[in-house]
């Protein structure tokens, strides 16, 4: 387990949406995987390193450059929503310890928000679905930056809408794309990895934790 480094007092909280709140990183995981299968291609690890915590036109993108394929964006990103729809319905989930997290920052009564690389409409009906959508202040998502992670933009803007300075505002992400931009916007950050982004370089954390359930979490956290 990594050590907690000295960090200066929180005053607001910034999570990422996928694969750090809820389980959807690995739901798109299997998208990418059914995709390419009905293609006869593959979904190696090292394309999703570089398809993790990117926006979705960018990430597909990538796809389609890495195995030429034929297709457009757009009908990518069709094909895409097809089979998430009933993947959410089956099997989203928050990650472990999300909610009771979010239960612990509310006491403390710091502001916190959403800063993720997915759309408005997705985002707002995954929190909703999990019940998190009225727990947070606000939601930054792909349309309100010009340039995604691991660009800092969406942080910078973040922590703007705390009313905050970056340094103060407390960062949880789950890949080395969202932590790069984190890092860069001069937040405080805590990285969470999960299955596949175990492997990522979170050069600049504060924290590497286990988990959001991770009790070392608490640490940087003012008192009640």
């Amino acid at each position: 387990m990594t050590a907690v480094r000295h960090a200066p007092m929180i005053r607001g909280v910034a999570f990422d949406l996928d694969g750090l709140l809820v389980n959807t990183e690995e739901l798109y995981q299997h998208v990418g995987t059914e995709l390419l299968r009905r293609r006869g291609r593959t979904f190696e690890a090292e394309l999703l390193d570089r398809m993790m915590g990117r926006p979705q036109r960018v990430s597909l993108r990538i796809m389609i450059d890495w195995h030429g394929l034929d297709d457009t964006v757009e009908s990518l990103a069709r094909e895409t929503g097809e089979i998430f729809v009933d993947l959410l319905d089956a099997r989203l989930e928050p990650m472990p310890g999300a909610v009771a997290l979010v239960d612990a920052i509310a006491r403390r009564g710091l502001p916190l928000g959403v800063a993720t690389s997915s759309g408005p409409d997705f985002a707002r009906d995954v929190l909703g679905r999990v019940a998190l959508g009225d727990r947070f202040g606000f939601v930054l998502t792909s349309a309100d930056v010009t340039h995604g992670k691991p660009h800092p933009e969406i942080f910078e803007r973040a922590a703007e809408r705390l009313g905050i300075a970056p340094a103060e505002m407390l960062v949880f992400e789950d890949s080395e794309n969202g932590c790069r931009a984190a890092v860069a916007a001069g937040a405080v950050v805590v990285a969470v990895p999960g299955g596949h982004s175990r492997r990522h370089d979170f050069a600049g954390a504060t924290l590497v934790a286990e988990s959001l359930a991770d009790p070392r979490i608490r640490s940087l956290l003012p008192p009640v």
